[in-house]
């Protein structure tokens, strides 16, 4: 329950009169409230309408019911019925005080002053601080003193502390009380002392504080550890008390020890020494447990077997052991003596047991017969046993062989158990018979023959040893095998009472008249062999060891053994010498010895050669030979298939091989390239191999030369040269760019390159352009001379000026490729636009007109412009011109500022001159006026509800122009009218037509100033519209309409009406038939007139010549001008903007070519200092109407854009004067 709930209750804390004084029907009471509630302080007042205040301590808190500066307090209650009761809201400390509720005097009634009343605010503890920490687990030892202290919150009154152990309270506590952080609050601070015990283990240490502001105590709390040993242990063993156990047994010994915190250590000990420390723990019973397993041993009798308990707290170790006691029978039995004896000798024997507990008896057992032994003695052994001996002597016979002798312990302790070590009698006796089995002895054998010698014995023990012997000897076999192996002795074999052993054989020369004998003890056997064998070794004997050519070389051949005796004879290379026979000499294994000697004179090519002895034996048919290889030593000398000449690829390797020949071997191969020495040692790009040769790599142009080989060894030196051809691929050096010829001249395109190896057909040329069908060369001839190529132009046409691109590939790649342009100079040509070039501005003194003329040729061009005749003076500050240079076209833009009709309207004529010649074209400046009619109106397309009109602009007059249609059905009277959007389309599709329908079709242009006029022949069109069941099709395409007849079953009447329509159909299809005819005819003509047109105008576009700063990439509003439509040329001063060409650094040098492998020239031309661009690159200088991009100075700043305003109608000011 929380406090704040705890109902406020009256106090007597001072006294209060019994009677209500006068003017009061209710007085406020002594309270005592706990902190946080709501008190209420009646006070009832019999004079209504008088002031009523209440005071605190004294200090009075106003008559406002709401008591500013309290926001607490408040008055409730009626004043009417004189209800002023103080209701303090959540009360704290500071409402602990003396309250009196005062009456201000009135017309009614004098002050008045109720009896001071006390409010006691109860503040009850918030918290209490343990001291160890509430909430955690302290560790303490049973059995000591240990402090804990308590301390209280702030509180009014001061509470009382308890401590609870276990729940039972302490009793032994001191208290302190303390004033509060705050006047009339109190804190409490009390200490007790705990001995804990182990029952407390896991228990609550309390500190409980209650006071009457609370409902229910607080609490802290701690949770104890305690600490305390454990029992003693407990080995749970049944044979705990004797400790009788046997050697073999496992034993399982179990310890337990109860109690304790933390729960007890376990261990066993063996005589004091730890063997096991591993335990569990049941910290539900607070039980340690831990078992001990062991295999008993003999050596354990009498072992001390201990499990100890303890923990942290423990005193001191408590232990609970046992004492083993075990019984084990011997663990082997040994027989002392041998059993091998000569018959009719005696044996003596000892029988010895190890160590048992108990003791154990001893017998003799001899086959299934007991014998008694001599004596019999007994010993102390190990682990507290005995040990038993007995012995034993026995006569043997040769019947006794191979009996079994027994030795047997037995024991009572051991009744199910048998102890025996047994062993053979051997009784040894000689064999009786001994001979061998083989070869006739003397018999002749070739060498290598195999034959087996068997050597044979009756009876005797132990088995006859047999042993073999070869001149007294003992054969053994040789280690490791050889393969084949030439002896091989087998193992002894037996059969019944018959041994026999063989002795393998192939024959070799030491075999020959050699003694074989077989030995078993005193007896013996003996056989020998003859063995036939060519010479066992031929050797070559030599009077000098080192020779030089002339040295003279005398050789001995000596074969020496074989039986029988050989021949010997001498071969050089398959050819006889002569030699001659030498003194015999005493031959090894029994054989024959001979020898023979040949003289000879030795050169430098005999180096490596050998000199064969051969010797050969008639009886067995074999010959053996042996040779002298010459070892010859003389100076290096190179042999005839030395490379002289290494090809290879710049940037490859390259192998200089070295073919030398010298004894002893060179002792050092020096390279020389061009005096200087090449490091033995290796560089960054050569290596020197062991035989010699050099190794290059990243070979260059600049490593082809000869190399000095130097060759040198004990004997002398040598030299060769070895020249490396180094091939590398093109390299333009030369490459005249750019190549001038006038028209009609001839010129040679000369290209130079740098490469190896230069090849007669290695120069090839393209021409570089987009039009595939003028990429042929076959009009100009291709000729090479050493690394010069040319390709030779003749009668030069401007259809051959262009790029020109020269390819040299002698097969190592890259080919080099080299830009070269070709420009053909020719005089200037004017563009002559038909009829006449008109340019229209306004003559009031104030606006502009800017007339644009252009012209190519090659060299540059030099305009003049004159004015009905008469030159123009550019000094006058109305005119002004600028010159633009693009290749091989050339403009002229002459501005006339503030145009005058009086002296302006005139007609210009522009000259273009050059060193080859000149041009003129003349320009017409005219006053604003209503546009001229459209040009080239025809049919793009028909269906039966629409057609397609396309058309050319005329003259705009200099105004803004629009263009409409009107249209007519010949059926049907009236025209329609049609708006062309947007205003400037020169295309349109008319709809809403009717199918079978003729139209007549004109198209009008008109400015602000009115329109073009019917009048003109080519604005108007006559057209028929196809039916539903045709094809749209392109105009004129329509073959004459037929009318299918009728069947003959028809009648008169409509027949004849449809004989009438088809003779009007019939009409009507020959003049469209006449008419298309007359309208192909036309366009043919025009098609071919403007090809050959273009064609001209082509050859122009590719002789272009421009300047070394410029390039050929330009703005789409300067494409090459269009010829297949010729079309006058009207400008007025909208929107002219003269577009340069960007510089060299803005924009690639070619365009549609590889950059890659292309040499560029570096020289300019001379006179005008231009470069070439490809074709394509310049646009239409008359497409549009534009305004200048530059200022004329401020006595002209009024001109700029005077035309701009002109939409829909035209001031009066700027319509000029008449002409």
């Amino acid at each position: 329950m929380n406090p704040r709930s705890i109902q406020t209750r009256k106090t007597a804390k001072l006294p209060v009169s019994t009677s209500v004084p006068r003017g009061f029907w209710a007085l406020p009471e002594n309270l005592t409230a706990v902190e946080g509630a709501r008190v209420e302080l009646k006070c009832g007042v019999s004079a209504p309408g008088s002031v009523v205040q209440w005071a605190k301590d004294g200090l009075l808190l106003g008559p406002n019911p709401g008591i500013p500066g309290f926001p607490r307090y408040h008055m409730e209650g009626d004043p009417a019925r004189g209800e002023f009761h103080l209701c303090i809201e959540a009360c704290d400390l500071s409402d602990d005080a003396e309250y009196e509720c005062q009456v201000g005097r009135s017309e009614t009634g004098p002050e008045l002053v109720s009896p001071r009343v006390s409010l006691s605010i109860l503040v009850p503890p918030k918290v209490l601080q343990l001291t160890p920490e509430a909430g955690t687990t302290v560790t303490w030892v049973a059995g000591q003193e240990y402090m804990v202290s308590c301390v209280s919150g702030d509180a009014k009154p001061a509470p009382d502390i308890t401590f609870l152990q276990s729940g039972q309270t302490i009793s032994s506590i001191s208290v302190d009380v303390n004033e509060g952080s705050q006047e009339k609050l109190f804190s409490i601070e009390a200490t007790a002392r705990v001995i804990p015990q182990s029952s407390d283990n896991g228990q609550l240490l309390v500190c409980e504080g209650s006071s009457p502001a609370l409902v229910s105590p607080i609490k802290a709390s701690i949770t104890m550890n305690v600490l305390f040993p454990p029992g003693p242990p407990i080995i749970e063993w049944p044979g705990l008390n004797e400790g009788l156990v046997r050697a073999g047994q496992n034993l399982e010994l179990p310890c337990t020890a109860r109690g304790g915190n933390p729960p007890a250590t376990l261990q066993w000990l063996k005589n004091g020494r730890p063997v096991h420390i591993a335990w569990g723990t049941e910290h539900a019973h607070a039980t340690a447990r831990s078992v001990l397993t062991m295999t008993v041993r003999p050596e354990d009798h009498g072992a001390k077997i201990s499990c100890e308990a303890y923990n942290s707290v423990s005193a001191g170790t408590q232990e609970r052991s046992v004492t083993l006691q075990v019984s084990f029978p011997p663990s082997a039995i040994t027989i002392l003596g041998s059993a091998s004896q000569s018959e009719n000798k005696n044996v003596t024997l000892c029988c010895l047991t190890k160590s048992s507990r108990p003791r154990v008896l001893l017998r003799w057992w001899l086959g299934g017969r007991q014998l008694q032994p001599a004596e019999e003695t007994v010993m102390d052994g190990l682990h507290g046993g005995h040990i038993s001996m007995s012995n034993l002597t026995l006569l043997v016979r040769r019947e006794d062989n191979g009996l079994t002798l027994t030795c047997e312990a037995f024991s009572e302790a051991f009744t199910k158990e048998t102890f025996k070590k047994s062993l053979t009698l051997n009784v040894k006796y000689p064999a009786q018979k001994l001979w061998i089995e083989g070869p006739q002895e003397g018999q002749h054998l070739r060498t290598g023959t195999r034959v087996k010698l068997v050597c044979l014995a009756i009876g005797g023990n132990p088995d006859p040893s047999l042993i073999w012997y070869k001149d007294a000897r003992p054969v053994m076999e040789p280690r490791p095998p050889q393969e084949p192996r030439r002896v091989q002795l087998g193992n002894l074999e037996k059969s019944g009472s018959t041994f026999s052993r063989e002795l393998v054989l192939v024959l070799g020369p030491p075999d020959n008249k050699a003694k074989f004998s077989c030995k078993a003890g005193q007896l013996s056997a003996s056989t020998q062999i003859v063995v036939l064998f060519p010479p066992t070794n031929l050797t070559i004997l030599a009077n000098a060891s080192a020779l030089r050519p002339g040295d003279a070389l005398n050789l001995t051949c000596v074969s020496v053994s074989s039986n029988p005796p050989v021949n010997l004879s001498w071969d050089k290379e398959g050819q006889r010498l002569e030699d001659m026979a030498a003194p015999p000499q005493s031959a090894p294994f029994r054989g024959s010895a001979a020898s023979r000697s040949v003289f000879l004179r030795v050169s430098s090519r005999d180096h490596g050669h050998r000199v064969t002895c051969q010797a050969h034996s008639t009886e067995l048919r074999e010959t053996v030979s042996s040779f002298y290889r010459f070892n010859v030593l003389y100076p290096p000398e190179f042999l005839g298939e030395q490379v002289l000449v290494v090809t290879a690829v710049e940037q490859g390797e390259a192998l200089l091989p070295v073919s030398v020949s010298a004894n002893p071997a060179p002792e050092a191969f020096n390279w020389t390239f061009r005096g200087y020495r090449l490091s033995p040692a290796g560089g960054p790009r050569h290596r020197i191999l062991s035989n010699g040769a050099l190794q290059l790599w990243n070979v260059t142009r600049s490593d082809d030369g000869f190399y000095q080989l130097h060759c040198q060894n004990s004997e002398g030196t040598a030299e060769a040269l070895v020249r490396l051809d180094v091939h590398y691929a093109p390299t333009i050096r030369a490459l005249q760019d750019p190549t001038e010829v006038d028209v009609g001249g001839s010129v040679d395109i000369v290209c130079t390159a740098d490469a190896n190896p230069i090849l007669p057909d290695m120069f090839n040329w393209e021409r570089l352009d987009e039009d595939e069908e003028d990429q042929s060369l076959d009009d100009m001839e291709k000729t090479s001379k050493g690394s010069t190529g040319r390709l030779r132009i003749r009668h030069a046409e401007l259809a051959q000026a262009g790029a020109y691109q020269c390819i040299v590939d002698n097969g190592v790649a890259p080919p080099a490729r080299g830009l070269v342009r070709l420009v053909v100079r020719f005089a200037p040509q004017v563009e002559h636009p038909t009829p006449l070039t008109k340019v229209a501005a306004a003559g009031d003194s104030t606006s502009s007109a800017t007339l644009h003329c252009r012209a190519r040729g090659v060299p540059n061009i030099v305009f003049t412009w004159t004015k009905n005749g008469v030159p123009l003076d550019l000094q006058d500050l109305r005119y002004t011109e600028h010159t633009y240079h693009q290749g091989g076209v050339h403009s002229s833009l002459l501005t006339i500022a503030n145009v005058s009709a009086a002296q302006d309207y005139a007609l210009f004529t522009c000259t273009a001159t050059n060193p080859l010649g000149s041009d003129h074209t003349n320009i017409q400046l005219v006053s604003i006026s209503r546009p001229d009619p459209p040009l080239g109106l025809k049919v793009v397309s028909l269906t039966p509800h629409s057609v397609g009109l396309e058309w050319r602009h005329g003259f705009d007059g200099g105004l803004p122009q629009r263009f409409h249609i009107r249209y007519e059905a010949l059926e049907t009277p009236g025209f329609l009218y049609v708006d062309v959007l947007p205003p400037q389309a020169t295309t349109f599709t008319l709809t809403g037509l009717q199918p079978s329908t003729r139209y007549r079709v004109w198209l009008l242009a008109s400015n602000a100033m009115g329109d073009s006029g019917l009048t003109h022949k080519e604005i108007q069109l006559s057209i028929t519209t196809p039916a539903l069941d045709q094809p749209s099709r392109e105009p004129y395409d329509q073959p004459p309409t037929q009318q299918p007849a009728e069947s003959p079953g028809l009648p008169l009447l409509p027949v004849m009406f449809a004989v009438g329509g088809l003779l009007l159909l019939s009409n009507a299809s020959c003049v469209v038939g006449f008419l298309w005819w007359r309208r192909q005819r036309h366009l043919a003509e025009g098609i071919s007139e403007k090809t050959e047109a273009g064609s001209e105008e082509e050859d122009r576009v590719r002789n272009e010549y421009e300047e070394s700063h410029w390039t050929g990439d330009q703005d789409t509003r300067s494409s090459t001008v269009s010829t297949i439509e010729v079309e006058p040329h009207y400008h007025s001063l909208r929107d002219f903007s003269p577009q340069l060409p960007p510089t060299l650094e803005e924009v690639a040098y070619t365009r549609g070519l590889k950059q890659e492998d292309v040499a560029f020239p570096g020289h300019l031309y001379d006179e005008v200092e231009r470069i070439y661009a490809p074709p394509g690159a310049w646009g239409p200088l008359y497409g549009e109407v534009f305004v200048l991009p530059f200022h004329l100075g401020r006595i002209y700043d009024q001109v700029a854009g005077d035309l701009g305003t002109m939409e829909d109608s035209l001031p009066f000011e700027l319509r000029g004067d008449l002409v």
